[in-house]
């Protein structure tokens, strides 16, 4: 009697600093490529993971999402799958769950929202233990301005002055995007952002960051900042002034 087969949703998270980023690569010093090692492992032969979407070298998460499909005659539990993953991935990638899901299911392409965080230390030195967790910013920020230009991101924009070239973009790329929440609270010695959105192009939460800071240091004018937004294609007003570090940005929330 033959198996039935299993489509499998990892919710996972990881310390990005010692890895280039999500995608797998040449080099093989990926989230994704760990995980496709520990997976094959467990499988016995090669098997192809999908993530929710890549995160770059550096970025952090607290729950990114992927899904597999193990070989039929793999009968494991999903529950299994968890400490049997954990014992073959680096301490610094961790499962958090496996869960059986729908045929149709798809870590990326059935996402309906992501959340992002992202910590600002303000302290004048920055503590070891946040090293690589944190953007540090000694000089002091403006609240009110930060806010005001938070507040700009919200509802459904054209976020093209906000999204970094991957050099495979076309004409009929999609820059739109519907920002539900964007603000800050104070977090620690510093300020913690929150995005919540559709979707996120490359780069993007790191550029609105990066805008955010510029002015909230008094280095772009609130009505430069908001121009920035739902320019025409020629971008007349330019690109985001700077895009924060990866230092601080974790991925916090995938859902479906």
């Amino acid at each position: 009697m033959a198996t039935k087969k299993q489509k499998l949703k990892l919710t996972l998270a990881y310390d990005g600093r010692p890895f280039s980023g999500w995608q797998s690569q040449p080099n093989g010093d990926t989230v994704q490529d760990a995980l496709h090692t520990a997976i094959s492992e467990i499988a016995k032969q090669p098997v192809l993971i999908h993530g929710s979407g890549r995160t770059d070298a550096g970025v952090h998460a607290e729950g990114q999402v992927a899904h597999f499909e193990p070989p039929p005659e793999i009968d494991m539990n999903p529950y299994n799958w968890v400490p049997a993953l954990n014992t073959k991935l680096p301490p610094s990638i961790r499962i958090l769950d496996c869960a059986e899901v729908p045929d149709d299911f798809h870590a990326r392409f059935s996402a309906k929202e992501k959340t992002y965080l992202y910590d600002l230390c303000l302290a004048p030195i920055l503590h070891p233990h946040m090293h690589g967790r944190a953007w540090h910013l000694p000089r002091q920020l403006d609240p009110v301005s930060l806010e005001q230009a938070l507040e700009h991101y919200l509802g459904e924009h054209c976020f093209r002055a906000f999204a970094a070239n991957r050099g495979n973009e076309t004409e009929d790329t999609e820059y739109t995007r519907t920002i539900t929440r964007s603000d800050y609270q104070i977090h620690g010695d510093g300020y913690r952002i929150t995005f919540t959105g559709n979707g996120f192009m490359y780069k993007m939460v790191r550029l609105l960051t990066g805008a955010a800071v510029q002015a909230a240091q008094g280095r772009l004018r609130l009505d430069d900042h908001l121009a920035l937004l739902d320019q025409p294609d020629n971008l007349p007003h330019g690109k985001s002034p700077y895009c924060a570090p990866p230092d601080g940005l974790s991925l916090l929330e995938v859902r479906y």
